[in-house]
Parts: C-alpha cells; structure tokens; sequence
C-alpha cells in the first residue's frame, strides 16, 4: 500500500475503536423519486450542516452535492466521493466521476456501487475493476458498495441471505478494493463468519429505512458485535427529524458499543 492511500484510509478510520461511523447522501437514481420528496434529501444544505454538527468519521456524496455545498466544511471531516449511477435492475449504470475527480475535489476515498448475481454480475465486476486500476494512479482507496440481487417474477431486489452477503463480498476481494460495505444478513454468527474471511476493512450498509429509529441502533449493536468494522448509514440517518442526534447515537453505538436504549440517551433522545 502507497503512502498516500495509507494517509487516507487512517484519516477514515481514525477513531479510537478502530472502526467507521460514516453517514451517506449519495442516493441519485438507484432510488424512488418519493425519496427525494423526504427533506433530508431535499433540504441538502441544510442537512449537511446537521450532520457535520454530529462529527461523523466521514461522510459520502456525488460530485456534483460535493461542489455546490461542502465547501464550507472542507477539511473538517473525510470526504468520500461516490461515483456511480446506478440501479438494481440494470436500467441505469453509468460512471458519472472518475478517481481524477476525487482527487481534485480532496476527498479522502473514492466510492463505487456493484450488483452482483444476475446476468450482468461479470460486467459489474469488470467496471470495478477497471475503476480500481485507474484510482492505483492516484493511491485514491477504493469503497465498494456491493450488492447481490434476487431476480423473481420480473422484479429485482436486493438479497440479505448470508450466502449471498458472502457471495458479494468475494466479488469484491476478486478485484482489490480497499474496504467493503456490504448489506449486514441478519444473523451476527453469519455475519462474523464473512468478515472473518475478508482480508480488508468490511463495514455494514445502514439498510432500508428501519421501522423505528431504536430498531436501527439494534442493527448497528449487531453489527458491531459481528467484528465489523463499521457502518455507512444513509436514511436511518438523514431521514430522522433530529439529524445530529441521530449521527451522536449511531457513533455511541458503533464507537463505544452503548446499547440502543443507552445511545438514545446519551443523544438526547431519551429511552
């Protein structure tokens, strides 16, 4: 590992418990268009400020997000730079940022998205790949998002059997990413068996929208418990009314291993 993609990938993993509490708003067109009806989305700037307010370890965004409002934050918290396009159902799949652009941009990471399972599995794979050989240039780390698809009556979604959780994360090993965020299965004996067998940095994705906000902490307490190295949490986040609690009690949870009940209460949430 290069010096520079060294320096980098410290800077995201800085804390003291050796793992990442990170928060992503880099959700574009692999979501329905009612998500950005919800003002976390909508409300971008003020957002941001929220979650800066929260001092998560780093946070993700799109280029374009990147340039028009991080600017007064720059410096203050690790920057990673998503890059992809993309939906579960191959009709969208674009590059649309390229390692160059995080460079100059100064984030800390470049991030990625792949689908695996499915017809179009190697192609998503060789895109990574590709992106993988062009951040090396730069000793820009790699963060990829993958995920693995089931395919049933015409309708795609997104697996969170253990097999296919492990599935995935092989995939991403195969071409030499740095660190892998990866849906959590379920099952914390499963789980810890995956990362076990993962030779880089695995972190937990927030998954869809919890039915409350203590089920999701529950989440990340599992999560934790399975020896991950961390969360990257989107609407379970930005989609509660109180952004920078929400980012105090997922960092409680993940950075001190507090309970769920314990983190909402040292947020300010009570419980």
């Amino acid at each position: 590992m290069g010096l520079g993609k060294s320096i980098r990938l410290k800077r995201l993993f800085s804390h003291p418990s050796g793992r990442l509490c990170s928060v992503a708003i880099d959700h574009f067109l692999g979501y329905h268009q009612d998500l950005y009806l919800q003002p976390g989305l909508r409300e971008l700037p003020k957002t941001i400020a929220a979650i800066v307010a929260g001092k998560p370890d780093s946070i993700t965004m799109n280029k374009g997000i990147a340039l028009g409002w991080w600017g007064p934050y720059a410096g203050t918290i690790p920057l990673i730079m998503q890059s992809l396009a993309a939906r579960p159902d191959d009709t969208a799949d674009e590059v649309i940022a390229l390692p160059e652009d995080a460079v100059r941009i100064g984030a800390d990471a470049f991030a990625t998205c792949a689908f695996v399972r499915g017809a179009t599995e190697a192609a998503h794979v060789r895109r990574v790949a590709d992106l993988v050989r062009q951040a090396e240039v730069w000793d820009m780390p790699v963060i990829l998002h993958v995920y693995p698809r089931t395919f049933s009556d015409g309708k795609v979604d997104i697996s969170f059997t253990p097999e296919d959780i492990s599935w995935a994360v092989r995939c991403g090993i195969e071409v030499g990413v740095d660190v892998i965020k990866v849906p959590y299965c379920g099952d914390v004996a499963s789980y810890k068996q995956i990362i076990e067998n993962c030779p880089v940095p695995l972190v937990a994705a927030g998954g869809p929208k919890a039915a409350n906000f203590l089920a999701s902490l529950a989440m990340a307490k599992e999560v934790v418990q399975s020896g991950a190295r961390g969360m990257v949490v989107g609407r379970n986040i930005w989609g509660f009314p109180e952004i920078t609690k929400a980012v105090n009690a997922f960092k409680a949870v993940i950075h001190d291993q507090a309970s769920p009940e314990k983190a909402m209460q040292l947020a300010g949430l009570g419980g």
